[in-house]
């Protein structure tokens, strides 16, 4: 049976908006928590990029739902060792309920430290090594690794949770679920395609999968559709282009190629509830075993009233 969560965005909302969102997520009756992991924004209307790994102690505090980041990149910005560090003391905090959703990422938070920005096949490379040393650090002892990407002299992590931080690695093409098939302790999609889903299975996926979504929940169908234009543009971008533009400002002058008349296909907007369990539904259907949801629109308080009273139960139903 599909379970349904709510996405934090951490490119749109504060970290206290973000708290209160978990807190009223598990009052709405979400069963857990999908967490983005930015250091920019992916436009400056969106405005926001806490850092996800103090965010992750916050929330073990006020929630106690299951958390999973959608997604970190574990190949350039941060490296592999801290984060294996990171994650463990995530788990910790979380007693367990911590997974670690990991994928190649973009050159929009990749690039800040100077890093020149791999061709896809390269970044595949990256993660699997780096997923390989997270691993490995989270057995416990003394860890050394020199790889073709990364090296690690004597790091130990002492503080480390009673088992292994689940790691579910995303893939928005065919060869990226293959490789999550190969190497993930589960997978996250962000389309309801249930042939990706099959790929994944067929290829020896044998874990859970995550789906995520947005919706613009509000009154006001056309100022829904314009905020959402206007928010979360990047979401209709097509191929590689959300992964190759390097700057929050190069989204907004790609945002042009985003019709307004194409925002309804992308998200739900306004209030009608058989719309928001169709989009949602449609993850279930495709094959998903969890389903988030993201608010994007102004009016998150409507919107977790009216997903506890009618949008969840008509999905559960």
């Amino acid at each position: 049976m599909t379970s349904y969560g709510y996405f934090l965005s951490s490119e749109q909302y504060s970290p206290r908006e973000l708290l209160d969102q978990a807190r009223r997520a598990e009052d709405a009756g979400f069963e857990r928590l999908w967490i983005s992991d930015h250091f920019h924004p992916w436009n400056d209307a969106q405005g926001q990029s806490p850092f996800v790994w103090g965010l992750l102690g916050a929330l073990s505090q006020v929630t106690s739902l299951p958390v999973t980041t959608a997604v970190t990149s574990p190949i350039i910005r941060i490296h592999p060792a801290i984060l294996a560090q990171a994650t463990a003391t995530a788990s910790v905090l979380l007693d367990g309920r911590f997974v670690f959703g990991v994928g190649t990422g973009e050159a929009l938070n990749d690039h800040v430290l100077g890093d020149p920005w791999p061709p896809v096949g390269e970044r595949f490379e990256m993660l699997e090594e780096a997923i390989g040393i997270i691993r490995r650090m989270h057995e416990g002892g003394v860890v050394n690794h020199r790889g073709k990407h990364y090296r690690v002299t004597d790091a130990r992590i002492y503080t480390l949770p009673e088992q292994p931080v689940p790691i579910y690695v995303s893939g928005f093409g065919e060869q990226a679920t293959e490789l999550a098939a190969r190497i993930g302790d589960g997978y996250c999609g962000v389309a309801p395609d249930a042939s990706l889903l099959e790929t994944y299975r067929s290829t020896g996926g044998q874990g859970p999968t995550q789906g995520g979504t947005k919706v613009c929940w509000g009154d006001d169908r056309e100022a829904m559709i314009d905020h959402a234009h206007r928010m979360w543009p990047n979401d209709g971008f097509p191929g590689q282009l959300a992964q190759t533009l390097p700057r929050p400002s190069d989204f907004e002058d790609a945002a042009q190629l985003l019709a307004r008349d194409a925002v309804p296909g992308l998200f739900s907007c306004g209030s009608d509830v058989d719309e928001h369990v169709g989009q949602l539904r449609s993850y279930a259907d495709a094959g998903y075993d969890e389903v988030y949801v993201q608010q994007i629109g102004p009016d998150v308080e409507g919107f977790f009233a009216a997903y506890a009273k009618e949008v969840l139960p008509a999905l559960r139903g």
